[in-house]
């Protein structure tokens, strides 16, 4: 794990301004399987899964005599704790929806805001499961009024789901789950298959075949985004515990060797009490050599002269999550424009907010935080704008309107315009 010493040097490296190219060397094979599983449909489905997980299926779609028994598989610890999670997300997506865009009318004009019909869900598995991605995704969909939430999984080599994914799927009201996975469930979801029903827009987070995947089809479906490897920036003062700083470093590491864990400071005995921390909690973790490859190629601490030129750097990098280990924390997080999520408070820690402090842990990464926002019920919504035109309007504007179309060049627009003004001027 690097230290950088200076605002200068720490800035070239955070600044993401510089080019990337937007080639990925798997973009070829995706767009193979996107283009079988429109042409086979199930079929495509069937042998894609059993060429990529190992898994031999009969059948897609998960029936709800395997959701049952999930539960008498499940400990009831894990159940309620999901519970306890579903009630905190839900509640928060309830409250976005109360204050968000509602239908409104002026006059003659206004918008209508409606959820969407069908939204599609993607939930990493096989290997490993992710239940919180499935409540975090599916619970603001159904806040927001969406009919149908479809969740798909990619299934363990003997063709089972993880039952605390179904679980959580049953927790948040999922309507139907299919045991595919990869960029085959993401173009199986954009263009429907025989029994994968086609979706208005589709969610959650993948591997880099899901994120090519994401980002091909969209245009014919909507996406939540394109989430790349997780990142936090931590923001800490000498008052910081270090073992605090170590252990949120070391959470984030922990997600893979792509992940981004860095620390500002403006304490160089801070850095260093860290680093040892760092050492010493690494030891007891299993997933420690995801850790060690996570902070040898994206861990760094930054040492800075002042709070000032920690923002500053925070806000150029526009990292997924910030946590705030400073004092007094609530005055330095009005500062932070740049970032998917702010954590602040006496107990700060990323993790509580990966799980059961209500908002969507789907967030903004890769510096996307400048302009994008985290999942939230909004995402759900569209807004359809209306319009009347009658006399009056004609009356008060379409002299105007006509102007405007003769100076664009378009004698079509603008002679709709002027045969009506004509016809009300017939009727004085």
């Amino acid at each position: 794990m690097k230290i950088i010493e200076g605002f200068s040097k720490a800035k070239k490296l955070l600044d993401r301004q510089s080019p990337k190219s937007s080639e990925y060397k798997q973009e070829a094979a995706v767009r193979q399987i996107i283009v079988d599983v429109r042409k086979r449909g199930d079929k495509a489905l069937f042998e894609l899964t059993e060429k990529f997980d190992g898994a031999k299926l009969t059948t897609l779609e998960v029936k709800p005599a395997q959701i049952k028994a999930a539960y008498k598989k499940t400990d009831a610890r894990l159940i309620d704790a999901m519970k306890l999670a579903a009630e905190r997300i839900g509640n928060f997506h309830e409250m976005q929806k109360e204050r968000a865009l509602p239908t409104y009318t002026h006059g003659k004009t206004g918008w209508r805001v409606r959820p969407l019909e069908r939204v599609g869900v993607y939930a990493p598995g096989g290997t490993a499961s992710y239940p919180s991605t499935v409540l975090m995704t599916a619970i603001p969909a159904r806040v927001a009024g969406v009919k149908e939430v479809v969740l798909v999984t990619p299934p363990a080599k003997n063709g089972s789901v993880s039952p605390a994914i179904l679980i959580a799927a049953d927790i948040a009201r999922v309507s139907r789950i299919f045991t595919v996975g990869g960029a085959q469930a993401i173009a199986a979801l954009a263009f429907g298959t025989e029994s994968v029903p086609r979706v208005d827009k589709i969610c959650g987070p993948g591997n880099i075949y899901v994120f090519l995947a994401k980002k091909l089809v969209y245009g014919v479906v909507g996406i939540d985004g394109l989430q790349g490897p997780s990142e936090v920036v931590v923001i800490a003062d000498e008052t910081a515990d270090p073992e605090y700083c170590a252990s949120d470093l070391l959470a984030q590491a922990e997600h893979g060797g792509l992940s981004s864990a860095i620390m500002i400071t403006n304490s160089r005995s801070l850095a260093g009490k860290m680093m040892k921390s760092i050492e010493s909690q690494m030891k007891t973790l299993s997933r420690r050599a995801i850790i060690k490859e996570s902070l040898d190629n994206n861990g760094m601490i930054v040492v800075v002269k002042n709070m000032a030129e920690a923002i500053e750097l925070t806000n150029l990098y526009a990292p997924e999550h910030v946590l705030l280990l400073v004092r007094p924390n609530t005055a330095y997080k009005e500062l932070i424009t740049n970032a998917g999520c702010i954590i602040y408070g006496q107990q700060a820690t990323v993790a509580m907010s990966d799980y059961v402090s209500g908002p969507s842990h789907t967030l903004p990464t890769e510096g996307t935080a400048r302009f994008s926002s985290p999942l939230n019920v909004l995402d759900f919504l569209k807004i359809t704008n209306i319009s009347s035109v009658g006399d009056t309007l004609i009356n008060r504007a379409g002299k105007a309107a006509s102007t405007i179309a003769r100076a664009e060049g378009l004698d079509a627009h603008a002679q709709a315009i002027e045969l009506r003004i004509k016809n009300i001027e017939k009727k004085r």
